[in-house]
């Protein structure tokens, strides 16, 4: 480990998977560069990571355009506190994570301090508001993007960019050997995976469990597993699962390449799920819906052909997709059955989702990120 005089780095991030990356740059940034001091907003990963959590991530998160509204001062007061201590501790970098509205805003202040800034994970300029490019190259010193797609984006518009691979390659279990894409095949389960946000489990997880009956009653000997994320409490997810007589049925707060280990299809909520599951390899059908405001509000502002990442990154609708109207328990568990029964189909999407685990790049997208802040304060430890 090469050493070069203290540093100083600010870290925002403003969601739960933000909170993660950001301990994993920490880890590898210490690694590095063990004098690193970093300060910033996050949760309980990035402090354990030993990072001074100014803002905690609980005073950020929120999901859907009227949740913003209705947190907005709460929102606007820890912008200020973060305006405060980056002009007081004037740190040698920013790190931004993901959180776009509120970090890219924290950009232009960076900048206008003299402040360098690093932005992981791209705001998805590729589904909406594609004029954003335009503010971040003013803002943003470097861009160290996931998804494979995204760096000849900024390449058009030269914004420095770097693919760094997807994090979660980073603890993704070995590409589906033949043994067990043929084990997997003989499997009697069905993972559910309704999300992790109250509101998600509220809207989807009755739909899941009624396509589940559905699905038992035509194979008595499937069983299912109800993933419970570690941001839910378990009550609320027993209350609801509670409601359904389904036999062969178990609440698990397992990880959920475990949860996968051990099924043979996955029903899960648009999200980071539906990519792990992509990468781990299971058949999956991807299940949304949100209020008809958000839902036709994103429908004016998306520019996208399909919500789920995997689909984005294979270019094509690889993972069946139920949104809103269509995301109900009969086609639900009529998806599911086809993959279920036909044995062709099941295969075939197997060998598409490999495609997808290689175009997301190898392990290693925190130790890169790491690397492209050494290399953006000016440390020896950039190489």
């Amino acid at each position: 480990m090469k050493q070069t005089a203290a540093k100083s780095i600010a870290m925002v991030a403003g969601e739960a998977s933000g909170d993660l990356h950001g301990a994993h740059v920490i880890q590898a940034l210490r690694h590095r560069h063990a004098a690193c001091a970093v300060f910033g907003a996050g949760g309980p990963a990035m402090r354990k990571a030993g990072a001074e959590i100014i803002v905690d991530i609980r005073e950020l998160s929120v999901m859907g355009f009227t949740a913003v509204l209705a947190k907005a001062p709460q929102i606007l007061t820890a912008l200020f506190r973060l305006k405060q201590v980056l002009s007081k501790r004037k740190p040698d970098l920013l790190i931004l994570i993901d959180f776009p509205e509120f970090n890219l805003h924290l950009a232009g202040y960076a900048k206008k301090i003299g402040i360098p800034v690093l932005y992981y994970i791209s705001p998805t300029i590729w589904a909406w508001r594609a004029g954003r490019i335009k503010k971040i190259k003013r803002r943003v010193d470097h861009m160290a993007v996931i998804l494979p797609f995204e760096k000849s984006m900024y390449d058009r518009h030269h914004v420095p960019a770097t693919f760094v691979g997807h994090p979660l390659m980073d603890t993704a279990p070995p590409s589906n050997t033949p043994e067990r894409k043929a084990l997997s095949a003989q499997k009697q389960a069905v993972a559910l995976l309704p999300g992790s946000r109250v509101c998600e489990i509220t809207r989807l997880l009755p739909q899941m469990m009624q396509a589940a009956q559905l699905l038992q009653a035509r194979m008595p000997d499937l069983h299912f597993e109800i993933s419970r994320a570690p941001s839910i409490d378990g009550d609320l997810i027993d209350a609801i699962v509670g409601q359904y007589a389904l036999a062969h049925t178990t609440v698990v707060a397992d990880p959920v390449y475990a949860v996968f280990e051990r099924c043979r299809l996955a029903i899960v909520a648009s999200g980071t799920a539906s990519l792990e599951a992509a990468i781990f390899g299971i058949p999956t059908v991807i299940v949304y819906s949100v209020s008809a405001f958000n839902y036709w509000l994103a429908k004016r502002l998306a520019k996208v052909p399909h919500i789920g990442l995997a689909n984005l990154i294979a270019e094509k609708r690889v993972l069946p997709e139920l949104v809103q109207k269509d995301a109900t328990a009969p086609k639900i568990a009529t998806t599911a059955d086809r993959l279920l029964s036909d044995p062709a189909a099941y295969d075939a999407m197997q060998k598409a989702l490999q495609d997808i685990r290689v175009k997301l790049g190898q392990a290693g997208a925190s130790e890169r990120v790491a690397r492209l802040a050494c290399r953006l304060m000016g440390c020896d430890c950039a190489v």
